[in-house]
């Protein structure tokens, strides 16, 4: 799990086995498992709350890894309600959102992982995944 600091290209995105996970099935953490759109091996892939990710807004601030267009494009956030622009311009399902990289453990596809995590209502804590994306680096 890394930030990603140069200029990308999303490509594919991959097959997820699950995106939403509520209550419970975030503590300790949520295991994420996803398919290589290379080589088709089951990757997993773990979300600890208040430890993984990074702030989206890394990603897409002054255009220095990806164009909010971009992401917009490809469906990986939405653009925050005026009421919850506290948690950033652009959102997963207007929760916190944060990225990660990571890769295949068999070929080394670099891949990105876009999700919304807190409360979304009193009692129901949710960490939503937007998607795993496969990029390639931009020179």
């Amino acid at each position: 799990m890394y930030s990603i600091s140069e200029k990308i290209r999303i490509s594919k995105k991959a097959l997820l086995e699950k995106s939403v996970f509520l209550n419970n099935e975030i503590i300790p953490a949520a295991m994420v498992k996803f398919i290589c759109c290379d080589c088709s091996h089951e990757n997993r892939v773990e979300i600890i709350p208040h430890q993984s990710g990074f702030p989206v807004l890394q990603i897409y601030n002054e255009d220095k890894v990806l164009p909010k267009n971009e992401l917009l494009k490809h469906e990986i956030v939405t653009t925050t309600s005026p009421g919850m622009l506290h948690f950033g311009e652009l959102t997963v399902n207007q929760l916190p959102t944060l990225y990660f990289g990571t890769h295949c453990k068999t070929c080394y596809s670099k891949y990105i992982c876009v999700f919304g995590y807190g409360e979304k209502q009193p009692g129901m804590t949710i960490l939503q995944i937007s998607g795993i994306w496969k990029y390639e680096e931009i020179q």
